[in-house]
């Protein structure tokens, strides 16, 4: 017989722990609809991203280094897709749900601009006075209201629990659906996890492209970097010496196990001393439960600064992204001026949405390569 919806939530019933949240009691989507046959509610909402188009255009936009600049360096969508493993892996450790973990990390750069964090701190400026752009208001924009795939309702109607870690837990806005009677001070574990996974991704793999490109090196990592050292040291006692590619990449999964075990035992043992025993009381807690060690967080902390200083603001990252920005800018100023000329569904939101939100929405929605594109078909003079 086929393994039903209902089969699946019995099985979480029985493995899931008491604080995991269950599919089955799920508080809904903002517009009703019959429950899945063959998934759960959460393994549907998965779907609905995978298939998105927002998820797609990901794979054409910055991660550090402008989208382009080199075969193996990440972009939004690989690094997205790294986050997601990290929070299934998370997630399984700690018997939570791996399908809304996996669910939240998967959309949780949806709504990201082109060119990265610079292009997103363009936008906020931008929109000053008109409401600022957020990348995580963002990604709950396109899934209630962007995407247009279904007949009875507009966006991707996830579920509450995906919508509220999209949020980031952010207190400063609402989201359509959500009762007040729901939030409390901090969001599902599963929406912690994605949080954490996602600071793991960005720390460990940016050192791989910085690697990669020519701009870190193991030595100075070695010198200033204590948990680097360290996994370097425990590759070279377990393996000895080891081709460069094959080194560093093991090297760097050293850092990214290390950072697991130790959210997973940390937030363990902060679980049972705390007696988490539900939902309820994940979310009456003042603060995260899922994170690293005070250690850990102050090597973190260390390692973060060191990849501002040596990798962002390098200026082969950080002069292209500026110049990136600047086109960003000068599109901007263009469409407001135009907007007839923007996408056909931006126009259609103008009356609904104003003019300065539609021309943001319709930008941020932009890959690196359609805005370079759009600049040069819309700005540059014709010779």
């Amino acid at each position: 017989m086929p393994c039903t919806r209902e089969d699946l939530e019995q099985r979480e019933r029985e493995f899931l722990a008491p604080f995991a949240q269950w599919s089955a009691d799920s508080h809904g989507r903002l517009h009703d609809e019959a429950p899945p046959e063959w998934r759960t509610q959460y393994q549907r909402d998965r779907d609905r991203v995978i298939h998105s188009r927002a998820f797609r255009r990901l794979e054409y936009k910055t991660q550090v280094f402008l989208n382009g600049t080199g075969d193996h360096l990440r972009t939004r969508l690989t690094h997205t897709i790294e986050v997601a493993a990290i929070a299934r892996n998370i997630a399984r450790a700690l018997r939570l749900n791996e399908d809304l973990a996996e669910t939240i990390a998967l959309a949780h750069d949806l709504g990201h601009s082109p060119f990265g964090h610079k292009g997103e701190e363009a936008l906020h400026r931008l929109m000053r006075g008109h409401g600022g752009f957020d990348h995580n208001r963002q990604s709950v924009r396109i899934v209630e209201l962007l995407e247009q795939k279904y007949p009875d309702f507009p966006g991707l109607n996830l579920s509450w629990e995906v919508r509220e870690g999209l949020t980031k837990h952010t207190s400063h806005f609402q989201i359509p659906g959500f009762t007040p009677g729901f939030l409390h001070r901090s969001p599902s574990l599963e929406a912690q996890v994605a949080n954490v996974a996602d600071e793991i991704a960005y720390s460990s793999h940016d050192i791989d492209d910085g690697l990669d490109s020519g701009l870190l090196s193991e030595s100075a990592l070695g010198r200033a970097i204590p948990v680097w050292r360290q996994a370097s040291r425990h590759v070279v006692r377990e393996h000895g010496r080891l081709p460069d590619e094959c080194r560093r990449y093991f090297v760097i999964r050293c850092l990214i196990d290390g950072q697991v075990k130790d959210v997973v035992t940390t937030t363990e043992n902060r679980l049972a001393r705390l007696r988490i025993q539900s939902t309820q009381a994940v979310r009456e807690h003042p603060r995260p439960l899922v994170s690293h060690s005070p250690e850990r967080k102050l090597q973190n902390r260390t390692l973060r600064r060191y990849l501002y200083k040596n990798l962002y603001y390098n200026p082969r990252v950080h002069q292209p992204n500026l110049q990136a920005v600047r086109l960003l800018e000068e599109l901007f100023d263009h469409f407001l001026k135009h907007p007839e000329r923007m996408g056909t569904r931006a126009k259609k939101r103008l009356k609904h949405d104003g003019l300065h939100r539609s021309v943001c929405d319709y930008l941020a929605g932009m890959t690196d390569r359609y805005a370079m594109l759009e600049h040069q078909r819309s700005l540059k003079p014709k010779l």
